[in-house]
């Protein structure tokens, strides 16, 4: 089942659902929570000519971290903004730190918003679970379809959460590579 905003905000009340900062009431629709996008990015490195980097995910010392350390550079948005150009991918974060305690028998997905969907914009690639048990920012991954660039600043509102309840509690909560994320830079 899908929570509601009422649900939502006991859920925030209670501290099942933890979000730091918390929302404004604006945030809130019938079934979701807007996130807002930090002042960080991580941008792929422009490949050079003449030069070939395959990434081998499967192969046996394969590390994300490492390969985005090697792919990407990691910058501050400015204040007037980051253009993204169509087809361009880059790796953003939320503001907000979310925690779903593993006992609230709550996971949550990550949605991009229908007005910057139609854009062109996309929030997540395959991505939007977010798990019981998780706790930290949402590293979110943003491309441009569209025709023309958009430019992202920090602080708008770029995706929602809509949040579930689970059959049960989880054995363990969530203790993926990615527990406890942040964005790269201060912010």
């Amino acid at each position: 089942m899908i929570l509601t905003d009422r649900e939502i905000r006991i859920s925030l009340e209670t501290g099942t659902i933890e979000v730091d900062p918390s929302p404004q009431s604006g945030a809130f629709s019938s079934t979701s929570l807007d996130l807002t996008l930090a002042d960080s990015l991580s941008v792929f490195k422009k490949s050079q000519p003449g030069v070939e980097i395959t990434v081998d995910p499967s192969g046996p010392h394969y590390s994300f971290r490492d390969a985005m350390a090697a792919l990407s550079t990691a910058m501050t948005i400015p204040e007037d903004g980051h253009p993204l150009r169509p087809g361009q991918l880059v790796l953003g974060w939320t503001k907000e730190r979310v925690s779903l305690k593993p006992q609230a028998r709550l996971a949550a997905r990550v949605e991009g918003k229908s007005s910057l969907a139609r854009l062109g914009l996309a929030i997540h690639v395959t991505a939007p679970t977010i798990h019981a048990g998780f706790t930290g920012q949402i590293q979110l991954e943003i491309i441009n379809h569209g025709p023309v660039p958009i430019r992202l600043r920090p602080g708008m509102a770029v995706c929602q959460l809509i949040f579930e309840s689970t059959l049960g509690v989880p054995e363990k909560g969530y203790q993926g590579q990615f527990s406890g994320q942040a964005s790269l830079l201060p912010g």
